[in-house]
């Protein structure tokens, strides 16, 4: 299960506003990861939404956007080149670092993989690049071109149709393309390489793979696509993708630590994210979680709010708590859950309040738990067991559920 993808902006490399997209986890987040879309392509390509979905719900916040002059950003195509692809990259990684966490992992699709090849070495936080379809050279999009190119190159500007799509290209592209050596950039990353192709892609052939294979220097892993096409189509083959990129990546990123006392000793830090009204970022040890209001209260209803904060650590310490008490008196319960409940209510009906709150004739916040316990247990174990409950502060109780018979 996936939260839905948050819509953000950022400013790119020419100034111009770009639009994204942030899959979320609906639980703890594991790691950042930077997706980079293929030559003129945008972020909500079928491959770009499944392979960042799957990756969500594998614990991983992806972010997406779309480059200069692409699908909701602002700014001239016409104008940009692969450099700029690459500045906008790092705007992006800024980004990330700012607002959340700089991405541990990095992934592009196409000339998007070139890019990020070309951008990994700069991104010091990067533990991992994986690449899909893509080119060994940035300049392997010109054959696409076919009769513009001499164009291009005799009159300085053309018009170029790729998809159904007519894009106005420079000769300052072609040029910006033809300089970069990304096969030489793949010798020097210095990170953990995952190349993916598929073997019958006809747009980028499987020699590409071949060459930044051989060029990137180990821990380097190649999987073969074998139905896949270059766009990652079908969303079985880019949900595969996904699956084996998040079975390779856990064994380099940085999710798991060492430091199992940090929230004793740090606290729990809240943070602002700066994206919509209240969301904020709940960062505690090696977990990562989302705060939010919902979108009735001006939120983006991106994660729990304050009250469902609140009603977790309440439903989690009960459910400890009991099976604490469970396992020292040897009861066989084989299972516990609660339901806690939020609301609010006059202070003249709060029993446990003093007179000088009930006088004053507000609303308070008020908690309740429904115990579940499910397990052989007789009924004065039972009341034993919910007895028990009073040890964990701060909520008023609906009573006990019979679960399997039993309650």
């Amino acid at each position: 299960m996936t939260n839905r993808p948050l819509k953000l902006e950022f400013d790119g490399a020419n100034g111009a506003r770009l639009a994204a997209r942030l899959d979320l986890p609906a639980g703890r987040i594991r790691a950042f990861a930077l997706f980079a879309h293929c030559f003129t392509c945008s972020k909500d390509i079928p491959a770009a939404r499944h392979i960042a979905g799957a990756l969500a719900a594998e614990g991983m916040a992806v972010l997406r956007f779309d480059f200069t002059g692409l699908g909701g950003s602002g700014g001239d195509f016409s104008s940009t080149g692969f450099s700029s692809n690459v500045e906008d990259l790092k705007r992006a990684a800024d980004f990330l670092r700012q607002t959340y966490e700089a991405p541990q992992l990095l992934i592009g699709h196409s000339l998007g993989g070139a890019a990020i090849l070309s951008v990994a070495a700069d991104i010091p936080e990067a533990r991992a690049v994986v690449t899909i379809g893509a080119p060994a050279d940035a300049d392997h999009v010109i054959h696409n071109f076919k009769g513009a190119e001499e164009t291009i190159r005799r009159v300085g500007v053309g018009e170029v149709d790729l998809a159904g799509r007519t894009f106005t290209i420079r000769r300052e592209f072609l040029e910006d393309l033809e300089k970069q050596s990304v096969r030489d950039r793949v010798s020097r990353l210095g990170k953990a390489l995952l190349v993916m192709h598929a073997p019958l892609d006809d747009t980028v052939g499987i020699d590409n793979a071949t060459d930044i294979f051989v060029a990137a220097k180990h821990p380097k892993s190649f999987v073969s696509l074998d139905k896949a096409d270059h766009l990652l189509s079908r969303s079985e083959e880019a949900a595969y993708a996904a699956r084996v990129i998040a079975g390779w990546a856990s064994g380099y990123l940085d999710t798991e630590t060492d430091k199992s006392a940090d929230e004793a000793r740090d606290g729990v830090e809240v943070v602002e994210t700066g994206q919509g009204k209240f969301q904020a970022m709940v960062a505690s040890g090696s977990h990562r979680l989302i705060a939010d209001e919902p979108m009735d209260y001006g939120g983006l209803d991106s994660g729990m709010s304050p009250y469902g904060f609140l009603s977790a650590a309440l439903g989690a310490c009960t459910v400890m708590t009991l099976r604490m008490y469970a396992d020292r008196k040897g009861f066989k319960v084989d299972r516990i859950g609660t339901r806690v409940l939020h609301g609010k209510v006059h202070a003249a009906d709060c029993e446990d309040c003093s007179d000088e709150i009930r006088e004053k004739g507000s609303r308070i916040d008020r908690f309740e738990r429904l115990i579940m316990l499910e397990g052989d247990l007789d009924a004065d174990t039972r009341a034993r067991m919910l007895e028990n409950r009073r040890q964990v502060p701060g909520a008023s109780d609906a009573g006990s559920r019979r679960r399997g018979g039993h309650a």
